[in-house]
């Protein structure tokens, strides 16, 4: 009996040092976090992306106002008003006072506080609504660049309308150039994300979804599917490489001299479910081709209007409606 009250009044003894022991620990963790490399977010390389990382320990910081504060009262107020194993206490009576009403001070502290936060957090919130807003173009003296964007199972199809060329699970772009990305998804829905770009936009089928980036220093980014998509989700991963206006040129006229050409035979065959391990180029896409996929989904089992055929994801939602 007695090593079991000894053993509780040395754990109680401990609990405070365990407690500020694991918030170092938490707080020691969350420093080397932000200094690797490859935490993707909080190392933006595109304008979309610093802004959105520096709202982000903006809210981070703002938090912490409060929580800290917490967590360190919490602590102070089990230390002195603890009851010792003698029945002491290390609180005075006098400091005692359970009847705080009416005190205008701390009325005032305790709800000053967490109303000035809210304010600033809702006119930062509103303001960034609209900044960052992903269908907003880029302010930039270069006329931006189009790339479309086709989520299929599980790859990802980027098609450039003004240069007629396209190519599979990466994509090229020129450093410093305001991009519209046109997403849709010829499957499930998915969300297209590139971490240290900035944005993170839902594809979905039947519909167009916006979003606009550019790249401030040239380098090869992760880009992924954020949407959890069935068997060959974590392998959905696309390279956007940032690169200069000779390279992209360069790298433009060395596509179109191939010879792949993507049809909508060819288009169909890609577009069946399946993992694509290395990524492809073609040296030119049918016209249309984008909006064709977009256009089928807009009427629940519709033949395709130009060929005849219908589309493979429709095949396979048809197949599912008649097995339930």
């Amino acid at each position: 009996m007695r090593i079991r009250q000894s053993f509780k009044r040395r754990l109680k003894r401990l609990l405070p040092v365990a407690t500020i022991t694991l918030a170092t620990l938490v707080l020691i963790g969350f420093i080397i976090m932000l200094s690797r490399q490859d935490f993707y977010v909080l190392d933006a390389m595109g304008t979309i992306g610093k802004q959105q990382r520096d709202l982000l320990l903006f809210a981070t910081i703002l938090s912490l106002i409060v929580v800290v504060p917490v967590f360190a009262l919490t602590i102070f107020i089990v230390r002195k008003y603890r009851v010792r194993p003698d029945g002491s206490s290390r609180a005075k009576q006098s400091d005692y006072a359970p009847d705080l009403e009416g005190d205008t001070k701390l009325e005032t502290l305790w709800w000053a506080i967490p109303s000035a936060i809210i304010l600033v957090l809702s006119v930062v919130t509103w303001q960034t609504s609209h900044s960052l807003d992903p269908y907003k173009p880029l302010a930039s003296k270069q006329e931006q660049m189009t790339i479309e964007v086709v989520a299929m199972q599980w790859k990802w199809l980027f098609i450039y309308p003004e240069e007629n060329i396209a190519t599979v699970n990466y994509f090229k772009m020129p450093v410093g150039k305001a991009v519209q990305f046109k997403i849709t998804s010829d499957a499930p829905m998915n969300s297209f994300w590139i971490p240290q770009l900035g944005g993170q936009v839902y594809a979905m089928s039947g519909m167009t979804s916006q979003l606009h980036l550019r790249a401030d220093h040239v380098g090869d980014y992760r880009g992924v599917s954020a949407n959890i998509s069935g068997e060959g989700f974590a392998d959905m991963v696309f390279k956007a490489q940032a690169v200069s206006d000779k390279d992209y040129r360069e790298w433009v006229a060395k596509t179109k001299a191939g010879d792949d050409a993507l049809t909508r035979s060819g288009y169909d065959t890609l577009a069946r479910p399946g993992v694509e391990k290395q990524p492809r180029d073609y040296a030119s896409v049918e016209s249309g081709l984008y909006q064709r996929t977009v256009d089928r989904y807009m009427h629940h089992g519709d033949m395709d209007k130009q060929d005849g055929s219908p589309a493979p994801m429709m095949d396979q939602m048809e197949g599912m409606d008649h097995a339930h």
